[in-house]
């Protein structure tokens, strides 16, 4: 009986805490400087990194050399891609705070997208 008693306060436990969600988000993904990487989707703007942020969240590592597909730069070595990512978010701070997966998309995809804002 003490098992089933361990067992329910358990479930009852993990059904309280507050679940973490992959959310999916396309959109323009933006690198205007350096340390600066931004997604812009139909909700508005989410942070992923800030320059002085040293690493930005976990799975940063995922986003390729976005200049080497369909791009457009705007200073330099940096510029604007579109793409699609799943990740987990921080809405109050309009914060990516995991990235899961990503997919560069052809910019067609986003320029066609009425949804979206016009890239800068």
């Amino acid at each position: 009986m003490r098992h089933r008693t361990t067992t329910l306060l358990l479930a009852l436990a993990l059904s309280a805490a507050p679940a973490l969600a992959a959310e999916t988000r396309c959109g323009w993904l933006q690198n205007p400087t350096p340390g600066n990487w931004w997604l812009v989707d139909n909700k508005g703007m989410w942070i992923m990194r800030s320059q002085g942020d040293e690493d930005g969240p976990p799975g940063m590592d995922l986003i390729p050399d976005i200049s080497e597909r369909d791009y457009v730069a705007t200073n330099g070595n940096y510029g604007y891609a579109c793409a699609c990512m799943s990740v987990e978010t921080d809405s109050a701070e309009a914060k990516i705070t995991e990235i899961l997966s990503f997919r560069q998309l052809s910019l067609s995809q986003c320029e066609n997208d009425a949804a979206l804002p016009t890239a800068e």
